[in-house]
């Protein structure tokens, strides 16, 4: 079974590290690949945006003092076409201020070289975190993951530093909780992935670490409001506001989304349903929390549970969010063992897979040619990660209310 192919890997050193080797090294080729891609080197002169591109185009407005105009949608569509040199595909800016004020430096170097930099930093804080966590899991982890590195590097987005800083969370949250708490509020870049980790800090009486990421959100907005002005709040709100109705229209490349609203709405519900079902759902992802801890299971394995549930909660997480995925089953990978049959565990690793895979598989297919327009039939695709994650949930569900019991013995022979 996947399970137990995986998790002999534990067991050979050699071949644990021929794997983390093998990983790595296809990691590396793929940012230089995709370096030469976003410095329109050679035949990708004529491209389309990606991730990344809108990156570059808020760091400049943040110099050029007109960084509110990137929360308008007209305004933000023409500095993208003049971007791309032509029509490109849109791409709404709903980033906090915060997020902004990160990303500034990079206005100062060609798009090419700044994706080079952000990628290989954020990848590396990853890996180092993710490696401190897994131990000798690390190679297992990696292999399941590898299509969402391959998604997170491939598009330039900011999965790595969300996954590390909620790593960074789970490393310090016992015995170093400021430095847990700084984590966390950095978290405001994007602070719908960081709900769950404070409801366990919130249950678990993590005050320190509550108070300080506390501190750190009202810092960071406090300086950000001295920068750009009180006006940059109300941009930002607009902005939010105009992309929900983006979303109930499909606008959004929902096939990327690993939301159970996008995997409902695709398959035919209307939007009002699937927001209601993604309410739900997101409902259940924090009452995985509470289970957990209510129910006996370890902190690790508690934990772990709300860093996996975190990509639940959102309607806007996409197949890039996924390496927090990793985070979260290297905490519960000692458990999971113990208290998982193979074929639960076989499940599990092969959800986690097929979420990236599927927005790898997608996103490869929209590259028709290098350097032409993505296929339009693409847009139509169905957003099957949601369902995978669904089946996620309900799976983390069953083994947190099966708390500290091992699997049935019968489940356990019948593998």
């Amino acid at each position: 079974m996947l399970a137990e192919t995986l998790e002999q890997l534990q067991f050979l050193p050699s071949k644990r590290a021929a794997y983390v080797r093998f990983v790595l090294a296809a990691l590396a080729v793929i940012v230089v690949f995709k370096t030469f891609w976003f410095a329109r080197f050679g035949a990708w002169a004529q491209r389309e945006l990606a991730d990344f591109d809108a990156f570059h185009i808020v760091a400049q407005r943040v110099w050029r003092g007109d960084l509110d105009q990137v929360y308008h949608s007209e305004a933000l569509l023409k500095m993208q076409m003049e971007a791309a040199g032509g029509a490109t595909r849109f791409m709404p800016w709903t980033y906090p201020p915060q997020y902004d004020l990160l990303v500034a430096p990079f206005a100062f170097l060609p798009v090419g070289v700044s994706y080079l930099l952000f990628t290989a930093a954020t990848l590396a804080l990853y890996l180092v975190t993710l490696r401190r966590i897994a131990g000798n899991n690390f190679a297992q982890v990696l292999v399941i993951l590898f299509p969402a590195l391959a998604i997170t590097i491939g598009c330039g987005q900011n999965g790595f530093l969300t996954g590390a800083l909620i790593g960074l969370v789970c490393l310090n949250v016992e015995r170093r909780q400021l430095l847990a708490g700084l984590a966390l509020g950095t978290m405001v870049i994007k602070p719908h992935l960081a709900i769950a980790a404070g409801v366990y800090l919130l249950v678990t009486r993590r005050w320190i670490a509550l108070g300080t990421a506390a501190a750190v959100v009202l810092a960071s907005s406090l300086l950000c409001t001295l920068l750009f002005g009180w006006q940059i709040w109300f941009a930002w709100l607009g902005a939010i506001r105009e992309s929900a109705s983006y979303l109930e229209q499909g606008f959004y490349p929902l096939f990327r989304m690993v939301s159970t609203y996008a995997a409902l709405y695709k398959a035919g519900v209307s939007a009002s349903a699937a927001f209601w079902a993604q309410t739900a759902v997101a409902g259940l992802a924090l009452f995985a929390v509470l289970l957990g801890a209510a129910r006996g299971a370890s902190a690790a394995f508690t934990l772990g549970a709300a860093v996996m549930v975190s990509v639940m909660i959102s309607p806007y997480a996409y197949d890039y969010d996924l390496p927090m995925l990793g985070i979260g089953l290297a905490l519960m990978l000692p458990d999971l063992i113990r208290i998982a049959s193979p074929r639960e565990r076989s499940v599990i690793y092969g959800l986690i897979l097929f979420a990236g895979a599927y927005g790898l598989l997608q996103t490869a297919r929209r590259a028709v040619q290098f350097g032409q327009k993505a296929d339009p039939d693409q847009h139509f695709a169905p957003a099957l990660g949601g369902f995978a994650l669904m089946a996620l949930l309900v799976l983390l569900l069953r083994l947190l209310w099966r708390g500290t019991q091992p699997a049935p013995i019968l489940s356990q022979a019948a593998e």
